[in-house]
């Protein structure tokens, strides 16, 4: 779930640390906060539906598709696995078992996880499973497939990568981790010979495929407080490589671009997200915890604009769409702004339910899923 954000101690607890439950504001479990209401907008633009389908639901989990040219592979909760081409269904199967992060793949192979720690492999081209293995616990994200590799992130905060051909393990990753982290789907981001990851305390890691050996660490973010639920820093988005940089975003921290080849930073700017970034040639942008959007320069960090209409609506990671950036919302809206002011261009409506993983980009636009399993492939004109 997406932070605006309220958060409690959960009973859960990971060896000897404890996490932070991420709650939805709009949910019944959660206490009321007003969400910024929409006003009518003068479209200059359009968000075209390409096509729909869908999937199942999401459940209490958060569900991202994958994409592979014009293939895309889509799971629920209740352990449908299915892929689409350009909307038509090519296959659709039944894990047998709960699934509870979203799907990863190359096009050869698919991989989601299990709330038990399980990771099972799939042919893409059939759907046929090939291999299972086994982390150590819950996999809350949707693994990575690249350089001959799954790689996996564990509820606990542990990288593994396995043999993609056969599931053997080839090796873990792991550090010290603060007393308190957020309970978060983020995956990891591979990255040529690396894999990128960030981690509780505001820490982000390039990790080498070979070996699984750390390349280099670079601070996102210093906890700082009084308190350990103040002293919550952690990356909960993906970071994004563009070029020869990584930017990335941490809770209750700061918005930050690094070297991607030594880690040296390049700028930073306390700004608390978890939803996370997007990149393009010229700017970053950055949805915050209060549901503002920011566009950052994406040499010096410096503000551009800032859209802050959609207060409190539980916003998606922001993604860069050429002459526009979309940002999706806990109702299934979906918002295009202007790159170069912030201002509405265009609106869009799903299913209604929240979309809760980062969209993805899907040709020219863009694919969203939502907690109903709603699939939404879009096209901004």
């Amino acid at each position: 779930m997406r932070l605006p954000l309220l958060v409690v101690v959960s009973a859960l607890m990971l060896g000897a640390c404890s996490t932070v439950e991420k709650l939805n504001p709009f949910s019944s479990s959660a206490p009321k906060i007003k969400p910024a209401e929409l006003a009518t907008i003068q479209p200059t633009a359009e968000l075209k539906s390409l096509w729909q389908a869908n999937v199942g639901r999401a459940g209490e989990f958060t569900f991202s598709p994958a994409v592979v040219d014009r293939s895309v592979y889509a799971a629920a909760r209740d352990g449908t696995l299915a892929r689409f081409d350009d909307g038509r269904q090519v296959w659709r199967i039944a894990a047998g078992q709960t699934v509870s992060g979203g799907v990863g793949s190359d096009g050869k192979l698919v991989a989601v996880g299990t709330p038990k720690g399980e990771v099972l492999a799939f042919d893409a081209a059939s759907g046929r499973e090939i291999w299972k293995a086994r982390v150590s616990s819950e996999v809350l994200a949707a693994p990575a497939v690249a350089e001959g590799l799954v790689i996996v992130r564990s509820g606990d905060s542990r990288i593994f990568g396995f043999d993609a051909a056969d599931g053997k393990r080839r090796w873990v990753y792991q550090r010290s981790t603060p007393t308190l982290s957020l309970r978060s789907n983020v995956g990891v981001v591979p990255a040529g010979k690396v894999t990128l990851a960030g981690f509780p305390g505001g820490k982000l890691v390039a990790i080498a495929n070979n070996n699984g050996a750390a390349v280099w660490e670079v601070t996102v973010a210093l906890p700082r407080g009084a308190t350990e639920l103040e002293r919550v820093a952690d990356v909960t988005s993906s970071p994004v490589v563009i070029g020869s940089s990584v930017c990335a975003a941490a809770f209750q921290g700061r918005v930050a671009c690094f070297d991607a080849n030594s880690g040296n930073t390049l700028w930073s700017r306390d700004m608390s997200s978890s939803a996370g970034l997007d990149v393009d040639n010229r700017y970053v942008y950055i949805a915050d915890d209060k549901g503002a959007v920011h566009a950052l320069d994406r040499s010096s960090g410096a503000s551009i604009w800032k859209q802050d209409k959609l207060s409190n609506r539980g916003l998606s990671r922001p993604l860069a769409l050429g002459g526009h950036v979309a940002v999706a919302d806990y109702q299934g809206v979906v918002h295009l702004l202007r790159r170069e002011d912030g201002a509405f261009a265009a609106r869009a409506n799903t299913d209604g339910s929240a979309v809760r993983s980062e969209p993805v980009r899907f040709g020219a636009g863009l694919l969203l899923q939502t907690a109903n399993g709603g699939l939404h492939a879009l096209e901004a004109r």
